[in-house]
């Protein structure tokens, strides 16, 4: 903590001109109600969301969700992506967790569609990936 406390002292000299003890505490105080305001439930609330996006298989299965607008079966889905039954039972249990897709019985189908949260997720992916 001292050396960043120190690393802090220094920029904050750097851009104030010249730093005190007061201005340290008050900007370690800052930052600390900056931490407070995330909230450990959020983040891993927010974590769990990534961490099901980790995994191509996941990502994949997300991506096809968001683009067919509509649910699809399980056995449509098991096309897609090279897993087992087990694997792909697996993948999905993990997206609904996360609340990337919701899942229903019809009959004796199981089928899947992408939440908003999903749709949302992966626009703002697109829209951060450059053509270049």
């Amino acid at each position: 903590m001292a050396q960043t406390t120190e690393r802090l002292r220094r920029y904050l000299d750097d851009e104030l001109g010249e730093c005190r003890d007061e201005d340290v505490e008050r900007r370690l105080d800052e930052l600390g109600t900056l931490e407070a305001a995330l909230g450990s439930a959020q983040v891993d609330a927010e974590l769990g969301v990534v961490s099901a996006l980790s995994n191509e298989t996941r990502y994949t299965l997300v991506r096809v969700l968001v683009a067919a607008r509509e649910e699809l079966c399980v056995c449509e889905l098991n096309a897609v992506v090279d897993v087992t039954e087990s694997g792909l039972s697996h993948a999905l249990s993990k997206l609904v967790d996360a609340g990337l897709a919701d899942g229903r019985q019809d009959g004796r189908w199981k089928k899947y569609r992408a939440t908003n949260r999903a749709v949302a997720l992966v626009t703002v992916l697109e829209g951060s990936v450059s053509d270049e």
